[in-house]
């Protein structure tokens, strides 16, 4: 019998249940729902079909923020990369302090370090997750940030050091 909590992410979209075909198969299966059982289910009560569906985006997004490690928000104005590490998140943050610096791009950012160095304020500082690291970085990417690299990142922390 499926246990279901309130959900903790999101619902994943179709496109992506699409993508998860197969492991929602082997998780319904897994969970003591055969493949007749869910197409009833799916017919006849949507209300739980939905609720298995909100279990699997869970568990899927679960497992998709535990290997998030570098992501990242870009305006004109700033760049904000984030370091997600176990316990901790590193920033480096590079703030315009005019309008003809432009921080959205990988290339702007070049120019702006290479051409105007001191139009651009950077730093790095760090904070503890005010809650679980997989919530947070969900919130986080709900803000906007999208996912990184670490190269970047590295490319960054030289221009700081």
């Amino acid at each position: 019998m499926l246990i279901f909590a309130s959900m903790k992410y999101r619902m994943l979209t179709a496109e992506e249940m699409e993508i998860f075909d197969e492991d929602f198969k082997h998780f319904a299966i897994a969970n003591g729902v055969s493949n007749e059982e869910w197409l009833e289910m799916n017919a006849s009560n949507v209300e739980l079909a939905t609720k298995l569906v909100a279990l699997f985006s869970d568990t899927v997004l679960q497992k998709v923020y535990e290997k998030v490690t570098f992501i990242e928000h870009r305006s004109p104005s700033s760049c904000l990369v984030f370091k997600l590490n176990e316990d901790k998140i590193d920033l480096i943050s590079l703030s315009a302090k005019c309008d003809k610096v432009d921080l959205s791009t990988a290339e702007s950012i070049h120019s702006a370090l290479v051409d105007h160095p001191s139009e651009v304020m950077i730093f790095q500082s760090l904070k503890a997750y005010t809650k679980v690291r997989e919530e947070e970085i969900h919130d986080m990417l709900t803000q906007g940030c999208v996912n990184s690299s670490e190269a970047f990142w590295l490319s960054l922390e030289k221009v700081l050091n």
